[in-house]
């Protein structure tokens, strides 16, 4: 029993974000890149090294698949959430099952971090679902909290996941392949910035700029996100979730060909 608590410890925990523009295209799911997520986290996990949290967005645009609402208005996106999140579930615990992998879902809200007994209380089944190596899949339980007691996109939930689930690297996976000095899209000499270890606040200030109809993201949720963990000396990875290549450079071979490395000095 020491001998399995040890080897527990010397893994090395990581959570993996993936945004709605990554898993959703053209109204329908994105289920390719879905699959491989899934094959990504499941060969991570194969070695034997790593304990695996997914924090997933998707749930709105996937039941958008089956009920079109206005999703401008908040009830209709909390109902387009509730008739999705089982269904994005379902692909996922199937393909999940291909590996012999079993996953569980956990949805929570800003409110259970500020709550000590309920962050404590979330901890322990967070322990419980990895020492029994299960992948617990996260999102914002946003069907029936009200705005005050969301976070609003899951960047900023994944970072919190990653701060109070102890985790040792948070890494997203974006329509954003990197953080660049300026707007690839908008100017062709833009260059990434490998590795960032300050924020600047005015970066912090600008305009959210989701590029998904269902996203409530962008580069500046990412910022924020890297910021907070930054802040609490953790670092966090960014790369493309269209082209998995880079995280796993990154992620299974230590080597860091592209994407950007937000860490403190």
């Amino acid at each position: 029993m020491i001998e399995d608590s040890e080897v527990l410890l010397e893994k090395k925990r990581i959570v993996i974000k993936v945004g709605t523009a990554v898993l959703t295209q053209n109204n329908e799911l994105a289920l390719e890149r879905l699959s491989n997520l899934v094959d990504l986290i499941s060969k991570l996990k194969n070695e034997k090294k790593y304990e695996l949290i997914l924090v997933s967005s998707g749930a709105v645009g996937a039941g958008n698949t089956k009920l079109q609402l206005d999703k401008t208005q908040i009830a209709n996106r909390q109902a387009l959430a509730a008739i999705g999140q089982p269904l994005l579930m379902k692909h996922y615990k199937k393909r999940f099952h291909d590996y012999d992998i079993n996953c569980a879902q956990m949805l929570l809200i800003e409110n259970d971090f500020d709550s000590r007994k309920r962050t404590k209380n979330a901890q322990k089944v967070m322990e419980i679902l990895l020492s029994n190596n299960v992948i617990p899949i996260i999102n914002e339980n946003d069907v029936i909290a009200n705005d005050e007691l969301l976070f609003g996109d899951n960047d900023q939930l994944a970072a919190h996941v990653a701060y109070y689930f102890n985790a040792d690297l948070l890494v997203i996976l974006s329509d954003i392949d990197g953080y660049y000095d300026k707007n690839p899209r908008e100017y062709e000499d833009a260059k990434m910035q490998k590795i960032v270890t300050n924020i600047e606040e005015s970066q912090l200030q600008m305009v959210h700029t989701p590029n998904s109809e269902f996203a409530t993201g962008g580069i500046v949720t990412k910022l924020k996100a890297a910021n907070f963990l930054i802040n609490r000396n953790i670092p966090m990875f960014m790369s493309s979730g269209f082209d998995l290549t880079n995280a796993y450079d990154f992620l299974l071979n230590d080597n860091h060909i592209s994407g950007t490395l937000f860490k403190s000095e």
